[in-house]
């Protein structure tokens, strides 16, 4: 599959994967300062973006991670072994191609599959779903709503821990996509298991953030 993408700067090559219902642009205010260190990539993943839907799969998290490894080496200069960053979802999909032994490194932004136990996934899977109810039901009011920052901090603080700073068009982008990404509904029953433990001697990061 045919990902979008995006190319900055020079060197080791670094593939930068946004979370659920996202795409590449989340990774806009980090770019610049990265982009002076290293060779960085941004991908709009399957369902997501500009990128094409997957296709219907039994295992719809694993099927993800073969269309991200395959695409790895179309974005990969010959020879080199590209390091991965990802949030949320696209943080369970480095931890997954660090399992598959895919990347030369993968750090992990509150990635997501650590639930503390089922309710807890049951109450992450039902704010997806009553976000999208939310942005549905507000319709043209949404647009509307984005351009004060007190209703658009209330409506994305799940996703940024500074909701007031998103810029308009990404916010107005972000309410767009809760409202059409199919990937909410497949995703709820899915399972998050890492298809094998990740080499120790991989390099590994896993970050949790907070507001302050």
């Amino acid at each position: 599959m045919q990902l979008s993408y995006r190319v900055f700067g020079s060197g080791p090559t670094l593939i930068l994967i946004h979370g659920i219902v996202h795409n590449q642009r989340a990774w806009d205010p980090v770019i610049p300062k990265l982009a002076k260190h290293r060779r960085v990539v941004t991908i709009d993943l399957p369902s997501h973006g500009e990128s094409p839907q997957l296709p219907p799969a039994d295992n719809v998290l694993q099927a993800l991670a073969d269309e991200v490894e395959e695409f790895l080496p179309f974005i990969t200069p010959d020879g080199e072994d590209a390091h991965v960053a990802g949030n949320s979802l696209g943080g369970w999909l480095a931890l997954e191609l660090a399992a598959r032994g895919a990347v030369a490194s993968a750090t992990a932004l509150s990635p997501g599959g650590f639930f503390i136990n089922e309710l807890d996934q049951k109450r992450a899977n039902a704010t997806f779903l009553g976000l999208r109810a939310f942005a549905r039901a507000a319709g043209p009011i949404g647009d509307l709503a984005m351009r004060h920052r007190i209703s658009r901090s209330l409506a994305l603080a799940v996703f940024f821990a500074r909701p007031w700073r998103v810029d308009l068009a990404d916010a107005e982008r972000d309410m767009e996509s809760l409202t059409t990404n199919t990937m909410i509904d497949i995703i709820t029953d899915a399972d998050w298991t890492l298809s094998t433990p990740v080499d120790p001697s991989l390099p590994v990061t896993v970050e949790w953030g907070a507001a302050t």
